[in-house]
Order: structure tokens, then sequence, then C-alpha cells
């Protein structure tokens, strides 16, 4: 990356403050750009699901990973809830979506509690393990939620064979205007496929291990018996840790990073698997060396940026995001690491921006909050409009649940230091209101900015891409009006 004209900036930049300049290019389309990203973990997009409760669960792991990207699983939750979520996203089939599934005696209010953790819009009837029939949330209308299901369902479906070529699925959910197709492996259901999951699978490429399984990543902190904690994880089959804390250049990050690696080498050691380590938050030079220095492969850069954090208003402490980027991965990429540029990104612009900075993949967790696959339940504010909750990883919400095994005097203690949000409504927009739909929409315009780049690949962006300082001004400029002025 270099600057317009050589502009050094006497300030630091947000990515609000930046702007990237077209170049001449060679990259005829955006389906010719390569997003497999350069940090070592195995992802085909660069992008990372953040370790916050309110985001990161199997249905978002999943979802994501089904996509070339991953999710990081937070450290607050239970070990015994971390190896479930393990175990079902590597059970997930790599193209066929994971139905909703509810049996043909189950009442209608088991169906509406339950339609909302997927985009599909629909969930498939089973008697035993058999499909008989579909049910949406227009069945379910006007009727009581007493109901059986097997009175409301449409039990006319069309099914197709695991084995069955997928420009063939496409044309049957077309010619026969279906939203949603069940996929059978002999009677039982293997999954499903929708319109736009057949056209995602043709330009996505799944981000899976060794074993062809779908990855997922976990989160530990550094209390505790780190070295046992992370041993645990890398047993229960995740495919990077990431060591996180709000301040990351401390010394017992210094310190317990080395009981990551320990772990790490020894699980190697037995199965042959040398997995990526990710540790922060930094947002200075200084804090990615002594980190590397320490065992991290990959620094996670961010102190303040994003939505539910609170930090720089409480404490005065924090980086613009853009410059914290470009000064961290400037450092570790001269000592062969990279960096995750974490938070801070609202548009498809700003994680184009972080790539330009440096960074190998991009950490998002507000921005996929309002999604049918985040982690929180789906509920409505009495106009119709639907939302899920998102909290802050410091905020009182996090910290209860994270004392929640201290003794009563030390959890009050704790919460007389609370930071972040711990409520916020984050609404689902009606035109991407899945997961999949935001990262399309992320993707399209990262590798646009590529194309415009000449780059075809991540390496080639960052050596290629130019980058202008703006007023807030011309920002404004580049915004589109929905209304005329």
């Amino acid at each position: 990356m270099k600057f317009l004209n050589d502009a050094q900036p006497a300030h630091d930049l947000t990515y609000s403050d930046t702007f990237m300049v077209p170049s001449r290019s060679a990259v005829a389309s955006r389906s010719g750009v390569d997003l497999v990203t350069p940090d070592r973990v195995g992802t085909t997009i660069p992008l990372v699901v953040s370790n916050m409760t309110a985001v990161a669960g199997k249905r978002m792991a999943e979802t994501v990973a089904r996509r070339g990207g991953i999710a990081i699983l937070p450290q607050d939750i239970s070990l015994a809830a971390i190896q479930d979520m393990v175990s079902k996203v590597k059970r997930a089939h790599t193209v066929f979506e994971t139905p909703i599934t509810v049996n043909v005696n189950d009442s209608v209010s088991t169906a509406m509690a339950l339609l909302g953790k997927r985009s599909h819009g629909a969930a498939v009837v089973l008697d035993g393990h058999r499909p008989v029939g579909i049910i949406a949330e227009k069945d379910c209308l006007e009727v009581d939620r007493f109901t059986p299901i097997h009175q409301v369902m449409t039990t006319e479906i069309v099914t197709v064979n695991q084995d069955a070529d997928l420009d063939s699925v496409f044309d049957t959910l077309t010619t026969r205007h279906l939203g949603m197709v069940p996929v059978l492996n002999g009677e039982h259901l293997a999954g499903v496929l929708t319109r736009k999951g057949v056209l995602r699978s043709s330009m996505y490429t799944p981000a899976i291990d060794p074993d062809g399984r779908l990855m997922v990543g976990a989160a530990v902190g550094i209390n505790g018996d780190v070295h046992a904690k992370t041993l645990a994880l890398l047993e229960a089959g995740v495919d990077v840790i990431v060591v996180d804390t709000a301040h990351g250049h401390q010394e017992k990050m210094i310190e317990a990073l080395p009981l990551v690696v320990a772990a790490r080498d020894e699980f190697a050691q037995r199965t042959g698997r040398r997995l990526q380590i990710a540790a922060g938050n930094v947002v200075s030079s200084a804090g990615t060396r002594d980190l590397m220095a320490a065992g991290a492969d990959i620094l996670k850069v961010g102190v303040g940026p994003g939505a539910m954090c609170t930090t720089r208003m409480m404490t005065g402490v924090g980086r613009p995001q853009f410059s914290a980027v470009l000064e961290c991965a400037t450092a570790a990429q001269e000592l062969g690491a990279e960096v995750w540029a974490d938070g801070g990104v609202k548009y498809p612009r700003d994680v184009a921006l972080a790539l330009a900075a440096g960074a190998a993949s991009v950490m998002i967790g507000s921005w996929f909050a309002g999604t049918y696959e985040s982690a929180g339940d789906l509920a409505s504010d009495g106009q119709g409009r639907l939302y899920k909750e998102s909290f802050g990883m410091a905020s009182a919400r996090a910290v209860q649940q994270r004392t929640r095994h201290q003794s009563a005097f030390e959890r009050a203690r704790a919460s007389l230091f609370e930071e972040g949000i711990s409520h916020s409504r984050m609404y689902l927009d009606p035109q991407r209101p899945g997961v999949e739909d935001l990262i399309d929409s992320i993707i399209s315009g990262v590798r646009s900015s590529f194309s415009y780049a000449g780059a075809s690949s991540i390496a080639e962006f960052r050596e290629r891409v130019i980058v202008g300082i703006q007023s807030a001004a011309g920002y404004d400029e580049g915004r589109p009006r929905d209304t005329s002025w």
C-alpha cells in the first residue's frame, strides 16, 4: 500500500478518513479475484466472526464456514457447550444447509419458536427420520398455537437425492417455484438447498480442515489454567485458538501465550496438525512485536472501534483503526506474521480498506448480530420490526457471565469496572436478514475493490492499492441518497 502522492498523514486515520484510487487493471471480472487469506488458517474469504456471545454460535459458525470464513466461539461459554457446538459444526455438510426440523406431532408454537433460527423461512416436518411435509410462517398464521403441525403443513413436497447435480436442483427449484427443497440420503434427511444456496455453492469455497469438515475457532482467556483450557479446545476439534483480552499488551498475556503455544505444540506432536494462534488486542508495533515474541502467529488489532465498545469514551484509550492496522500489519509482516483487523467496520468499503492497510482477515461482530444465524433470540419491537439483542464483551451482562463461578463479593467488585453496552437492538435488514446476505454484499464490494486496484489476490492488493486521505465532506460526497436533495 502507498499513500496518494506519497502524502504522510499528520494524524491517525479511521476507515472513513480514507479512500482508494483506481489503478490500471487487467482484472476483467470480480469472479477472477482469489480471496484466500495469507494467515495460514485455511479460510477462503477474509472474514472472521468475532468471539462475542451474542453473535458467534454453532449456527453462525457452520454458515460462515460454508462460505469460506470462520467464527470464533467465545471464551465465556462452558467447555461442554464448546464441545457440543464444535461437534455439530464438524458434522454439518459443506454444501447442504442444515435444516430446521420439527416432528409431525409437534405444535405450531414449536415451529414458530424455531423458524427464526435460520434464513430458510421454513422447517422440514419429520415422521421419525422421514420428511413428510414443509411448514412456513404463513402456514402458522391465524391458527391456534397448540394446533398440531400435521394439520397445517404442506404435504406435497419435492425432494432431491444427495447425489443430484446442483444445476438440476436449481432448475427444479426455479421451475417448481420453490424456496427450499429437502435433500435425501435414502429416506433420511441430509440437509436442504435453496436457490441462493445453490448459487452460493458455485461462488464460494468452504473453509475446511484436513478431514474435509467445516472449520471453527475458539477463544481462551489469560486467567486460570490456560494450558489445560487450550488443550481441551484443541481436543474438541477447533481449528484456530484466539487468546483474547481487551488489553493484549500486558504481562499476563505475555505469560499466557507460551502456555498456549506449549499446548498447541503438544497437540501437534500427537496429530501432525500445527494450528495458528491469534492473540490481542493491540494497536501498536511494540505490542505486535512483544506478542509475536511470546508465540502469536496472528495479532488481533483494535482497541475501541467496535459498535458495542465504550472503552474510548470511558478511558480515552484506543486508536483510530486504519492507522492501527497499518502500523501493526507492517510490523507483523516484517517478522512473518499476520494481523486480523478487529472492529470498526460498517460497510464493505471498510473491509476493503482494512485489507489495504495490511490485514489478512477482518473480524466482524455487531454487523452480524442482527441476522437469523447470530446466537441471540429473535424478537419483535411491537411494530413488526425484528431484532436481536447484542452486548459488549466488557459490559455488565458479559462480566456477570464471565465471573459466574466467583464469590458474590468478587462478582460485586468486578461489576464496578464494567465497560460496553449491555443491551442494544440490532435490527434485521429486511433485504439482508441472513448472515450470508451480508457476506454476499461484503465480498462483492471487496472483489470490486480488488478489480479497481488491478489485484487478483490479497498479496497483490497490498502491493498495488493506493490510499488517499479525505475530509468529512469527501466521505459524505460518496454516500448515496435515497431521496432527492
